[in-house]
């Protein structure tokens, strides 16, 4: 199997969670309409509380436009919740909620998270969070991203192709050295 570096290093316009202080960084490039990403999400979840101090995780977007109709817009409302200080928020309900990323069903989710529904819907119609989008796309391709999900480990892609175990493996040894 290939192995892939990731390009773009962790950068302050990243969505984040965990302290800075945790050695042991992993990004994933998602879609927020991928079946495989809303099944990983829930593992997401499991990783995150099991190496609550000593993990950063990263999402980015790469959403697979040309069999996933809604991710790209999705991935933008999540961009401007995110401007609101609820990306994360946001990116549970679009994974917990997959078959409601239409446009009405977005704005409902802005309506749940008591967004500034005014400034959501500019924001949206102006693509603000356009190019953000297409440059984490572009930083998942030049590294290697073919699909989704696809998970770096300090750098590294890992393989989760028959689930995440590999991932959860690979992070117990990072988090001992």
């Amino acid at each position: 199997m290939e192995t892939f570096a990731l390009v773009v290093a962790p950068n302050p316009t990243d969505h984040v969670i965990g302290p800075s202080s945790a050695h042991v960084v992993v990004v994933e490039y998602g879609d927020f309409e991928c079946p495989n990403c809303q099944q990983a999400h829930a593992g997401v979840k499991i990783m995150l509380k099991h190496f609550e101090h000593r993990l950063r995780f990263i999402f980015r977007h790469y959403p697979l436009t040309e069999v996933h109709p809604h991710a790209e817009f999705a991935a933008e409302a999540a961009e401007a919740a995110g401007a609101q200080g609820k990306f994360w928020p946001m990116y549970d309900r679009f994974f917990e909620h997959p078959s409601h990323l239409k446009p009405k069903d977005l704005r409902h989710h802005a309506e749940f998270l008591e967004l500034d529904l005014v400034r959501y819907d500019n924001e949206l119609s102006d693509q603000v969070y356009r190019q953000r989008v297409n440059e984490h796309r572009e930083g998942g391709r030049r590294s290697g991203v073919r699909s989704t999900p696809t998970f770096f480990l300090d750098g590294h892609v890992v393989d989760v192709s028959f689930g995440l175990e590999n991932l959860m493996k690979a992070l117990e040894k990072a988090t001992k050295r």
